[in-house]
């Protein structure tokens, strides 16, 4: 049965090494909705380096799910003090379920504050895929897709909660 994979990619407004509040309530939030994800219906598992994999997030060992890799249009840095983004390679057994994930409990709340930390960029913060069941996406599959999300558009390869498609490539109608 094939599974929902989603990539999301957000710019930060500082590194993430930034003492500033700002950084600090990003990254305690981002604990509750990890945890709050883990723990929702639906979930699979997601992107999380190697037991004991050190350094920053383009060196880290990340197993099956691919080397660390970001879109074209970030241009900030890629050091432990200068890295400023934030990005997550999930599974999920549905649209439905991710929909409920994204959209409630602390993730909900997360979103309504997106502003206060990620830089409006005009590129898509998110797209998902359909892949076969016993295939893991790594990370360049999120950055391809999200790149062609933002260049041509929704597509059975790569597509948003707005225009989604079933597993063989059919569009679904969303009511509105």
């Amino acid at each position: 049965m094939p599974r929902l994979a989603l990539y999301t990619f957000g710019v930060l407004k500082a590194p993430l090494a930034d003492p500033a509040p700002i950084v600090r309530e990003f990254h305690e939030r981002g604990e509750a909705v990890y945890r709050g994800i883990g723990g929702h219906a639906g979930y699979l598992g997601r992107a999380e380096p190697a037991e004991g994999a050190r350094g920053d997030l383009f060196e880290l060992d990340w197993g099956a799910w691919g080397e660390f890799a970001v879109p074209g249009w970030y241009g900030k840095g890629r050091t432990a003090d200068t890295t400023a983004l934030a990005a997550t390679l999930s599974l999920w057994t549905g649209l439905e379920a991710a929909f409920d994930a994204v959209y409630g409990g602390p993730h909900r709340e997360a979103l309504n504050r997106r502003y206060d930390w990620f830089e409006r960029t005009g590129h898509p913060g998110y797209v998902f895929w359909w892949v076969p069941d016993g295939v893991t996406p790594t990370w360049r599959d999120g950055v391809l897709r999200l790149e062609h999300l933002h260049g041509r558009g929704r597509a059975p390869y790569a597509f948003d909660f707005r225009g989604f498609f079933t597993p063989e490539g059919d569009p679904v109608r969303v009511r509105t």
